[in-house]
């Protein structure tokens, strides 16, 4: 793909490191961009520039505008039930059923060893530290339940069943080997609410 602007070409690659996104596409999306008019694109612009100002919630690691998010500030939350999730999307999608009225803790992934992904690569010291307060009484993994999911499931109950809290996993209407981000809203609710305790014992 030859360009006559190197700020185009620099766009477009940019733009087509996205995930999903190809050359074509960026190509598509950036010529949008800047044909659209100042005034539809600079909102844009300025956005993507302020991305700079997002911080990591030194608490749960979900993003936020603060030091801490505004679902760990909320008073109204039920600080006793701690939900354990791979990332930020499935904070959202949680969020999305309106079934849970808890907290999160974002892993940033989930361990993979073909990956180079160990339990160090992943927010799982901050849980700990997390559940040994007084104020957690149950930790729901909702996790993937892909081979990778149920392994990390399986390493954090052996982390935390000396913590004193009650483990429990969503109920088993998300498929086998899917993710989370991609389930109903009513189906993920269902699966949150049916939530069942988790036996390390049969694992």
């Amino acid at each position: 793909m030859k360009f006559s602007s190197r700020i185009l070409e620099d766009i477009v690659d940019s733009l087509s490191a996205l995930p999903s996104i190809g050359k074509k596409t960026a190509l598509r999306l950036a010529l949008h961009i800047i044909q659209c008019g100042e005034a539809k694109s600079k909102p844009i612009i300025d956005s993507l520039a302020n991305l700079e100002n997002l911080k990591e919630c030194q608490q749960c690691h979900n993003y936020s505008d603060y030091e801490l998010c505004h679902i760990c500030t909320d008073t109204s939350r039920r600080k006793s039930t701690l939900c354990v999730v791979e990332s930020v999307v499935d904070v959202m999608a949680i969020e999305d059923t309106d079934q849970f009225n808890g907290i999160f803790h974002v892993l940033g992934g989930v361990i993979n060893p073909l990956e180079g992904i160990g339990p160090e690569e992943l927010n799982i010291d901050s849980l700990i530290e997390r559940t040994k307060s007084d104020l957690i009484e149950e930790v729901i993994m909702a996790i993937s339940p892909t081979i990778e999911g149920e392994t990390t499931i399986y390493y954090l109950s052996k982390q935390l069943a000396n913590n004193n809290v009650k483990i429990s996993q969503i109920a088993r209407g998300v498929s086998f080997g899917g993710e989370l981000e991609y389930a109903d809203s009513l189906t993920l609710g269902r699966s949150i609410h049916s939530r069942t305790p988790y036996n390390i014992s049969s694992e």
